[in-house]
């Protein structure tokens, strides 16, 4: 009989995708095994997520995790001591209640959700059952829809373009192996129209190509070329996923596109968006205005939400109290999930499972700054969110998630679902019907 009591936990300094401190932690339970979990971070945020606590000074441009170390080992690892780690809820509110704070700011939010995530890892290898499966409790689940970015622009990309992700989603593939098929060969022939244009630069943060165009619709024209180069049907087989991130270019003057060289009001930045969804294979976009935009938000997605998912990120910082107004106020109709966002797995479920009980499309999502650590793939499935964003189609703390998604696939067999179509349930018939 197993005993998944906790019996110790060890923090350690670890550098992440973008060569920056971040936390480690190791789980280890009474009955031997470990559990262990890496803190991803964001270059893009919202203002209300949790916030990763820094050494600040000089050194690393005070991006160093010393002290987030030092509440591990000095502060957590005692008050964990002995607790049940098959009690996910439990420990998540031991943590927070830890902390003592909204924002996770005393102890550190790369502190507490990498602690999170290695007891959850813990628990599955005490259960003997692969951590999707102790995730899933015997509950059906799809394999997801992968989101992968093909540009990178924004924050992610010292914003040579304003828009941050301009992405590839493949519903019509057969499954997820075939999805990544089908998005190998656009990033490809994406890769050889830069290159014979003269336009190849290099990678932005997450692997997409670093953009070189004279606007921001250039790259949805060279996107929507590159589908079609690979020998897909826009819209009927392969469709276009923005992550706008509006916040990052927004202020009380307006929304300005620097690349474009103006400024719009919310009014005509909805307008522009809106035109681009009439003229590309739009079938998501995130974050379209500022995150305190209200009515913004909901003006766009009563316009366009038939038509497309709207994803709130900044917006709703995968908060479950958010989600519930977003769904009362009409302002979204999907969520993206990031555990550090929240501060703990638990905290992140109950944001994700907010947005189903809504009728919202889910999608549990990376970081700018990640690592080998593959727990949101199996959070992904284990949760059947439906949808995953990770990144581009290459670097290695990218591939690592798409590979262990690859393999949870392959050990479903028979019983693997693939989320496809189902994943936009809003879009309707008469937009169905454009894809047929």
């Amino acid at each position: 009989m197993t005993d998944a009591r906790i019996a110790g936990l060890h923090g350690r300094r670890v550098w992440d995708s973008r060569g920056r401190p971040t936390v480690e932690v190791e789980v280890r339970l009474v009955d031997g095994v470990t559990g262990r979990a890496i803190a991803p971070a964001g270059a893009s945020t919202g203002r209300g997520e949790a916030l990763d606590l820094r050494d600040g000074g000089d050194r690393f441009g005070g991006l160093d995790v010393h002290r987030a170390v030092g509440s591990v080992n000095h502060e957590i690892a005692p008050a964990l001591k002995d607790h049940d780690a098959g009690d996910q809820a439990a420990v998540d509110r031991l943590l927070a209640d830890l902390d003592g704070t909204p924002d996770r700011s005393r102890l550190g939010g790369n502190a507490l959700v990498a602690t999170s995530m290695a007891v959850l890892h813990a628990a599955a290898a005490s259960a003997g059952v692969p951590l999707w499966r102790h995730l899933a409790g015997g509950r059906p689940v799809r394999v997801p829809l992968p989101e992968i970015q093909i540009f990178g622009g924004g924050a992610h990309a010292d914003r040579r373009v304003d828009v941050q992700d301009f992405m590839v989603v493949c519903p019509a593939a057969g499954s997820f192996s075939e999805a990544l098929d089908w998005t190998a060969e656009i990033y490809r022939a994406a890769g050889a129209l830069m290159r014979k244009a003269g336009k190849a630069q290099g990678v932005a943060d997450e692997g997409g190509f670093w953009p070189a165009f004279a606007s921001n619709e250039e790259a949805l024209e060279t996107l929507t070329r590159a589908i079609e180069s690979a020998g897909f049907a826009p819209s009927a087989q392969v469709g276009i996923s923005l992550d706008v991130a509006a916040s990052q270019f927004g202020s009380a003057d307006g929304y300005r596109l620097a690349l474009d060289d103006r400024t719009l009001d919310t009014s005509a930045l909805i307008d522009l968006l809106g035109g681009w969804i009439e003229q590309y294979p739009i079938l998501s976009v995130e974050d379209p205005v500022g995150e305190d935009d209200h009515e913004g938000m909901a003006e766009f997605t009563r316009r366009y939400g038939h038509r497309c998912q709207v994803i709130g990120d900044d917006y709703l910082v995968t908060n479950a109290k958010r989600v519930e107004a977003a769904a009362t106020g009409g302002t979204v109709n999907a969520v993206l999930v990031k555990p550090n966002q929240a501060g703990t797995v638990t905290e992140a479920f109950e944001a994700l499972r907010a947005g189903k009980d809504a009728g919202f499309g889910t999608v549990v999502s990376a970081r700018s700054g990640e690592s080998e650590d593959v727990t949101i793939a199996h959070l992904s499935v284990g949760w059947d969110a439906g949808q995953l964003k990770v990144g581009s189609f290459t670097r290695s703390e990218r591939m690592a998630k798409w590979n262990e998604v690859l393999r949870i696939e392959e050990s479903l067999g028979a019983a693997a679902e693939f989320s496809g179509w189902s994943t936009f349930p809003f879009i309707t018939q008469s937009v169905n019907a454009t894809r047929q």
